[in-house]
């Protein structure tokens, strides 16, 4: 699947959220379910493919232009109804450099981590995983491996974060699906090493007691 999509994409040097999204889906990964709405694209076939979604939603530009959604205000969370999407794809629609929108159902809130990788000059495909979302910012806890990895490295990994605990389950807090993690990892750890991707970052990722779901994906290739 992964050596196939590269193939497909020949050429392209960065790729929305959504087309990573893809990617991770057919690889077996959980992502939102969600649709991309392009420039042009005919309000019956939006309509029809909306209608298959379950509030509340959540819409965010889409553009290879604009590394950070959150600065450019291109995040709309909470969506109730039709007429707040409306309001929310016609808004993010009209940020300068937009190239569409990625609507998607908002998933319940769980433990956030990263899981990412780049291509280190020295030491070659690295992937990294730490506490997600804010924290990643606030308390900078990740670890580091070698890629590619087996089973018991990405435990490894895992384990190194002092935040472990709340993988384990805190202060009344249940643990949260461990395999499901791993599985994550690994694929990063295989996408990192196809000789294909320059970086991928998958931040956050929600972890729940049983599964996890990418909220939010980049990836650029080599």
């Amino acid at each position: 699947m992964i050596k196939a999509f590269f193939q497909k994409n020949k050429g392209k040097r960065i790729f929305p959220e959504h087309e990573v999204k893809g990617l991770l889906k057919s690889i077996g990964l959980s992502v939102p379910e969600g649709i991309f709405i392009y420039r042009g694209m005919q309000p019956s076939a939006i309509g029809h493919q909306l209608s298959a979604l379950t509030y509340p939603l959540v819409a965010k530009i889409s553009s290879s232009k604009i590394t950070s959604k959150t600065d450019a205000k291109g995040i709309r969370l909470g969506i109730k109804n039709e007429d707040e999407l409306k309001n929310a794809v016609n808004e993010l629609s009209g940020i300068e450099n937009a190239e569409g929108v990625l609507v998607e159902e908002m998933a319940p809130e769980g433990l956030e981590v990263i899981a990412g990788g780049i291509i280190d000059k020295q030491f070659g495909p690295v992937v990294m995983f730490g506490l997600g979302g804010v924290f990643v910012e606030l308390y900078k806890d990740v670890a580091f491996a070698l890629a590619p990895m087996k089973e018991k490295d990405a435990l490894w990994l895992i384990q190194q974060i002092k935040g472990y605990k709340l993988i384990e389950g805190f202060r009344g807090k249940p643990a949260v699906d461990k395999g499901a993690l791993i599985k994550v990892i690994l694929a990063v750890s295989e996408i990192i090493s196809s000789g294909n991707v320059e970086e991928i970052d998958l931040n956050p990722v929600s972890l729940y007691p049983q599964g996890a779901i990418i909220l939010d994906a980049k990836m650029s290739v080599l």
